[in-house]
This record gives C-alpha cells, structure tokens and sequence, in this order.
C-alpha cells in the first residue's frame, strides 16, 4: 500500500464525513443516519443520506456516492489532491510524499484479503480435527454457534498452513507479506515456518467483514499467551478495533459501545447477549481508534479488570482521550469488582449484574480526579497546591477552548468541595456526611434529633404543575418548530403523563424532521390533518406564548427553564425518599447511601446550571 493510500485511509478514520457534509448540507439526523438535501441535484424532499458508522454519503434521487474524499471532490469541483490536501489542512495533518499507485499494486493488495481468507478456511477445518483445541473453547463456554459467529480456528504445530497455501499457489513472499510465515535462521540456512503454531485462532476483521489478521492464543503454558499478526499492507493494530464488524449495528442502534481489553473479553459478553463490544488488539487504546468508536457511540465505555493492571490501563486511556476530547464526545470507565475479568464476573454473577456496572460506570472527569488524588497527602497548602496543579495540567492537554474551560470550572469546583478552601460545608448535612469515620461505624442511633427530618414526609411534584410546564413545552414547539429537533435528547428524561399531550408531542418531532413544517402555520395546520386539532385547542395555549415569546433567543431561554424546573423537583423528591429509606433502617445502608449522593450531586448540577444557588 502506498503512502498515499495509508494518508487516506487515516484521513478517513480521523475525519467525521458529518462534519465534512454538514459544511455544505443542512443534515438532521434521523436514527442511526443523517439526512438532507442533495447538493448535487436540486430537491424539495431530501433523498440524500450520511452513514457516519460506514463512513460514505448516499443519495437515493440521483445516485451519488462516496466518502469523505469524494465529496470534497465533488462538492467543491476539485482534483483529487487538492481535496486531500484540504482535509489534511482540516485535521491538521501533514501531506506525504507520494507516489500515484498502479493498477497491479491495487490488484496485488486484493489478492491479500483472498489469502487471509483461505487461512482462515484452513484453521476453521484444523479446529474440528483437533480435539484438543476444541475442548479447550468448549471449556471456556464457547459453543457451536459462537465459534462459528466468531469463526474461531486452529493452527496446527506442523508448518501445515505453509503447506496448503502453497498447494494453492500462494508464494512463501506473499505469505509474509500478510504475516502467515516468518524467517527463522541457524548458522547455516534460512527455514520459512508458519507464524503461529499450535494455537487457537481468532481472525481479526475490517469494518467490511474482510479477514485482515488473527490473534492466537496459547492453550496451556507458554509466552506470549497472545500473539497477534504483524503489522501488514492490509492491516494496522492502531487503528483497527475486534469485532468491529459485528457491533457497529447494535452499538449504533443502543448508542453504546462497550470497550474491553482483550478478544476473548468481547466473546465471553456476546454470550451473555451483549453484542456491542470491540476491543483493542494487544496495545493500550489508541486516538485512532477512540475516533473508530466515536463513530458509533458518543460516551463508549472502557470495561476494565477490577485489578491493578486494569486501573492502570483506564488511566493510560484518560490521558489518551483528553486532547481529542470535543463537545458531545469523551468516555466512561466500568471497573469489574473483586479483580474479576469480564468472563469470571458475567460466570458468577449473570447478565444483570454486568449491565449495573454498566449503568453506574464513571465519567472522565471522576477518573481525572481519582488518577491525581488517590493515595495523595492534601493536609497542607503546599499539597493540596500541588494535587491541584496536576490536575489542571492533565486539563491543560485538552485542545477543544471550549471544553477546557468547563473542564477547568470542574477542578475548581471539585477542590473547593473536597479540600475546603474557600466555603464550609452546608450545616444541614446528613450524619454521615458529618462523620468522616462512617465507613469504620456502620450503625448509628435512631434516637438522634435529625430523625424527624429523615421522616419527614415525602413530597412528590403536582401532577398539576407538572401538566402546566408540560403544555408550555410542547406549545412551545408548536410556535417554533424548528426548535422541537434541537430539543429531542434533553427531553428523554422530561416525564408527560397527559396521554394526549405525549401524542402530540410525538406528532411534532416527527413532523419536525420536515423542513416543510418548520413555521407555527403549517405546523398547526399538519396537525389539525392528523385529526388532533381538538386535542391541540384543548390543551395547548400556543397563542399567548406566541406572544410572550416574540423570538427564539427568548423561547430558548424559557423552554430550558421549565424543563430543569421540572427536573430538579423530581430529584429534590428522590433526595428526601433517600434520606427516608435510610432513617428506617438501623445498620448502614450503603447502597442507599451511594444513591444519596449521586442525587445530591445531579441536584447541584442543575442548580448552578441556572444560578439558582
């Protein structure tokens, strides 16, 4: 592969065609794809789609098609190096020198894939002739079906692999080239030997379901316990993710992508039914292939061993991400308990229990926290100085202004909070927020004066209200619909209980992926055209907030009112629920505990949001 062609393919891997198209065309994203008006042929509907996962734009009315090059080319009427040279410039990398590749080389480099997969074929077969190797996977509960799924093989002791490609007419030069045979040489001679040799195989796989490499494990004693192909024409282990291939459609479809550290985690959790892991090929996480995943999920969590090497492994990743992190993109971190891996966990503890650990995994800016204050003396000035310099030095390596700044309000906050510095802590702190020793003394007295306040009885929001906020939201977007896309994920965790209303509400965002129906008129009118006009006169009151609201800066302001409004009267009521379930028992309960303080956490987040504090 030329130097180019490498340029090219990173160029493709580094830049989202998202971003590339959205300069051009005005996308909407419409479930795991985006859509817009064709730029190439002029268009009233869109028919025009990006696939961000398989990196290349489509348009159903004119049939145009390509990746992130194409369209530059095309979009913008230049020569294919002019265009590689913009993107280059857009990702801030620098042009290669290059020469242009002939048709042999291309016709040489698809060769390649057909002798990956005739290997493949062979060490397929060789593992059903091999008893040993079979039991060996059928130990580790990989039946019938997930060694065919994952199309796991054998590689025979006996230079066997050497021997049928050659019987296939497939050069000992060609075999090196994909990193089939290696050279071992004496004193004398120079012998071509098979590169993997009485091992389980596990073919590695492009985002187009291409043999590209194998890993192989060794079944009993034996270094190194995992051998991976070099590093070939067709395959580089930075930018490549296992089982790429097969989890980019649930991953999307979930928008969630679970990331371990090795192949045999990511077979051991499909399994147990989660299809939507990949994993790194015998190296720490790489930029390259955090942007593979971004592709997918926006937030991928990191499933790491509960033991010291996977701590040190999620911290090496923290350090990785930060000077690629953008708005809307990082990654979260899952570390099993008890220095389990994620097969011994899912064995012992089921399928359940691994989605918890899921559910609760930890945000970046809780490991850059943990990574510069775990194990560190903060009893003096001068330490706690220095604790908080690491950090901002760790922040200091994000690139995005943007995200720093928040970044850096977060550490501020955060050392304010835990080294008390600048403020005491609030006087009407719950017990164990009081006594530093609570882990040591697990039960307390009932009997205490803040026993009332535990019992106090618990206030859930007015439906009333609740229905009063609802109305201005969704009529809110009746006078600017264009404004109802915009608003869809924030509105994931904003609870309508008036049946017609959600209706409604339905019926907007659908109607707002049309550019159509993006003014109060025609938006009232398409309703009244699905038969909710009644229903839309009844419960909403878009008139006076039409009113009220005479521009879109000013309607913003009020709709994210409301909703954090809203949300933070569901939190203030899950907090004092908390705090009851906690003053009924007579041990500690930790569990609740924990809850406690995540809800108190969420709570002060929306509460400095809008300055309410």
């Amino acid at each position: 592969m030329s130097d180019l062609q490498k340029f090219c393919d990173e160029l493709r891997a580094k830049v989202s065609i998202v971003d590339v198209v959205g300069d051009k065309v005005k996308l909407i994203r419409k479930g795991r794809e985006f859509s817009g008006l064709c730029p190439f042929h002029n268009e009233k509907t869109p028919s025009f789609t990006v696939n961000e996962v398989k990196g290349f734009y489509h348009c159903f009315g004119c049939g145009a098609h390509g990746d992130i090059i194409k369209f530059e080319m095309d979009a913008n009427n230049l020569p294919f190096i002019d265009a590689v040279q913009k993107l280059a410039d857009k990702s801030g990398l620098q042009m290669p020198k290059w020469e242009r590749e002939n048709s042999e080389e291309l016709e040489k480099k698809a060769s390649f894939y057909d002798i990956m997969e005739l290997a493949l074929k062979f060490f397929e077969k060789n593992l059903r002739l091999k008893s040993d190797a079979l039991n060996y996977l059928y130990a580790r509960g990989f039946d019938d079906g997930i060694i065919s799924k994952f199309r796991l093989g054998y590689s025979p002791a006996n230079n066997g692999l050497r021997a049928f490609l050659q019987s296939n007419n497939i050069s000992d030069f060609d075999m090196g080239e994909v990193g089939l045979v290696s050279l071992a040489a004496n004193n004398t001679s120079k012998r071509t030997f098979d590169f993997f040799r009485d091992r389980v195989m596990i073919p590695i796989f492009d985002k187009r379901g291409r043999c590209i490499a194998f890993g192989g494990r060794v079944m009993g004693k034996g270094e190194p316990k995992y051998l991976n192909s070099p590093e070939t024409p067709i395959f580089n282990k930075r930018r490549i993710l296992y089982n790429y291939n097969l989890a980019k459609d649930k991953g999307y479809e979930q928008k969630s992508l679970i990331i371990c550290e090795g192949y045999m985690d990511v077979i051991a959790l499909d399994k147990y039914g989660f299809y939507n892991a990949v994993a790194p090929l015998g190296t720490a996480l790489t930029e390259e292939q955090i942007q593979e995943a971004w592709k997918i999920a926006p937030e991928p969590i990191l499933c790491f061993d509960g033991d010291n090497a996977g701590i040190r492994a999620g911290m090496r990743s923290a350090d990785r991400v930060l000077p690629i992190l953008k708005a809307g993109y990082s990654l979260k971190f899952a570390f099993l308990p008890d220095k389990l891996d994620p097969d011994d966990f899912l064995k012992e503890k089921g399928h359940d229990e691994f989605e918890k650990v899921l559910q609760n995994s930890t945000p970046l800016k809780d490991i850059l926290w943990k990574k510069n204050t775990e194990g560190k003396e903060t009893d003096t000035p001068e330490q706690k100085a220095f604790v908080e310099k690491c950090l901002f030095d760790d922040v200091s390596k994000i690139t995005d202004e943007t995200l720093k700044g928040y970044y850096q309000q977060e550490i501020k906050r955060l050392t304010r909070e835990h080294f008390n510095l600048f403020a005491k802590k609030p006087a009407n702190q719950t017990p164990w927020e009081k006594n530093t020793d609570w882990k040591k003394n697990k039960s307390w007295d009932k009997d205490k004066p803040w026993e009332n306040k535990l019992r106090a009885p618990i206030i859930r929001p007015k439906t009333n209200l609740d229905e009063l906020v609802a109305r201005f939201v969704v009529s809110a977007f009746v006078c600017y619909p264009n404004l109802a896309l915009e608003y869809e994920e924030k509105l994931y965790n904003f609870e309508i209980k008036n049946s017609k209303l959600k209706e409604i509400l339905e019926n907007i965002m659908e109607l707002a992926q049309d550019e159509a129906y993006n003014d109060y008129d025609k938006m009232l009118q398409a309703l009244d055209q699905k038969g909710l006009s009644t229903h839309v006169n009844e419960l909403l009151e878009f008139k006076m907030i039409k009113i009220q609201n005479n521009d879109e800066l000013k309607m913003r302001e009020n709709i994210d009112l409301r909703i954090i409004e809203s949300q933070i009267r569901y939190l203030e009521a899950d907090i004092r629920e908390s705090l009851r379930k906690m003053g009924t028992v007579k041990t500690f309960a930790e569990d609740e505990y924990n809850k406690y303080i995540s809800l108190k956490k969420e709570l002060e987040a929306l509460l400095n949001a809008q300055n309410i504090n």
